[in-house]
């Protein structure tokens, strides 16, 4: 982590706005923790949607633009959540410093604001990104999906200048998150794998009943349900631990634990040190895809739209 202190990539770097505008961290932190307090599932949906704005076009905030064929529209992006928040912290900082800071470092922070309210690692976050100015449903195609195989996950990851490590650890924020019950319910009632109506056998039989239960099998589709049964509200290990009994919701992070390139790395992550320091590294990797800096994009006055 050390060589990622003072500066961050391609022109960002840790205080970018001590003098523009200082208050900055300050009025994200304070915005997200008053949305938090109301509500604490918003720090899954922040988490994640900065996952979805780095994988799509760089981290460039191109999730937030509104439009007919913009990423919003896409249907992985469909659930995402936590504008209000990014909304609220634009009009403050606005306010304060006109013209100044980025949509897409509010994102950046307000992610790392997110996990840290919810007990989890804490990482120096370099600032400096502008504003995209494209967003493009298709840009969804670059989205890993939870019916990708071990293989396909790391290509995705590994297009982005992300290794093996860094898709473990950053999966292992969905130890915060919730899925849809279209997103795993094949897996309960007719695993196309194994075919007439099978059971994925990766899912540890004693917690198939409580996973139908949550999902049925003509029942809503939409309902979302915690990706950690066990502390969805807590950043912790517990996450890779369902994983190694069979519990782990998604099929794409199940075969975290059952592929071999991937289980010591998951192994690795459990011991709860590992995680937390793994899991910020990987951010600031990924938080600094394909950013635009200096004479790129442009600091938007209203984030869901383009100057």
């Amino acid at each position: 982590m050390g060589a990622s202190l003072g500066h961050g990539h391609k022109g960002t770097r840790v205080g970018f706005y001590s003098n523009t505008c200082p208050q900055a961290e300050y009025i994200i932190s304070s915005t997200v923790q008053r949305h938090f307090n109301c509500d604490h599932t918003v720090a899954a949906g922040l988490l994640r949607m900065h996952f979805h704005d780095c994988f799509m076009r760089g981290c460039d905030a191109s999730v937030l633009i509104d439009g007919p064929n913009t990423q919003k529209k896409a249907v992985a992006n469909l659930g995402l959540r936590g504008y209000e928040v990014i909304d609220d912290a634009k009009t403050q900082l606005e306010a304060a410093c006109p013209g100044v800071v980025s949509c897409a470092d509010i994102l950046a922070l307000a992610a790392h604001d997110s996990v840290v309210l919810v007990n989890g690692s804490s990482w120096v976050v370099p600032t400096g990104r502008r504003d995209g100015r494209v967003s493009l449903v298709s840009d969804a195609d670059n989205l890993p999906a939870f019916t990708d195989s071990i293989d396909v996950q790391k290509q995705k990851f590994s297009a982005l200048g992300l290794n093996t490590q860094d898709l473990v650890a950053l999966v292992g924020g969905h130890t915060i998150g919730t899925s849809a019950c279209q997103s795993f319910q094949y897996r309960m009632y007719n695993f196309a794998k194994v075919g007439n109506g099978a059971v994925d056998p990766s899912i540890n039989p004693t917690f198939l009943p409580q996973l139908r239960a949550l999902c049925p099998q003509n029942g809503d589709g939409s309902k979302r349900v915690a990706l950690d049964t066990h502390s969805p509200f807590r950043f912790d290990t517990s996450y890779f631990r369902n994983m190694r009994i069979g519990q782990g919701i998604l099929e794409s992070d199940q075969m975290l634990w059952n592929d071999a390139s991937t289980n010591a790395i998951v192994q690795h992550l459990l011991l709860g040190l590992n995680f937390k320091v793994e899991f910020g590294n990987s951010m600031i990797k990924m938080s600094n895809i394909g950013v635009k800096t200096s004479n790129a994009g442009e600091i938007r006055q209203v984030c869901s739209k383009i100057n």
